[in-house]
């Protein structure tokens, strides 16, 4: 009876604990990053690439999670670079780590590529990839977990160039 009701007990707490909102993540094939910039035009924005396999992404979703409730005028855009096939596990990190209120995407097709080159014919596929965008669109790309000193300059120094509506 004592053992039955501990796995009662130990399935209820499984069932009570909170499950992350769920979140849909949306396309992003080789024409989004120029419609980015047009939609953008003379605001300064993040594009921050990100994957399930990748450790150190899991702090980097959080982190821009935090950073654009903080910075609102600067749009922060995450893109899964993970194939369709696993789009629902990337729906899944995305909702308990970054929140349902971050701008969520991933890549629309297999060919990553493509995609990758789209965005920078110089990278390789590395993640955590973070492009900052200033308000003229010059990127400065950063691979690797970022730094967050840098972050919250760059940030607090381009969120001052036009306020974006929410």
């Amino acid at each position: 009876m004592k053992h039955c009701l501990a796995s009662l007990l130990a399935c209820g707490l499984m069932v009570m604990t909170p499950l992350a909102a769920a979140v849909e993540l949306k396309p992003f094939d080789e024409n989004s990053l120029a419609a980015l910039k047009k939609e953008q035009a003379g605001r300064p924005f993040v594009v921050g690439l990100w994957s399930v396999s990748c450790v150190p992404c899991r702090e980097e979703l959080r982190l821009w999670s935090e950073w654009s409730r903080r910075y609102p005028a600067v749009k922060v855009v995450l893109v899964s670079i993970d194939p369709p096939a696993e789009h629902a596990a990337a729906e899944h990190m995305a909702a308990r780590y970054a929140g349902a209120n971050a701008d969520l995407r991933a890549f629309a097709s297999d060919y990553a590529e493509r995609l990758r080159w789209s965005l920078d014919p110089a990278w390789h596929g590395e993640v955590p990839r973070t492009y900052f965008f200033d308000a003229a669109h010059r990127a400065e790309a950063k691979s690797g977990l970022v730094d967050t000193a840098f972050v919250e300059d760059w940030l607090r120094s381009n969120s001052h160039t036009q306020k974006r509506a929410r």
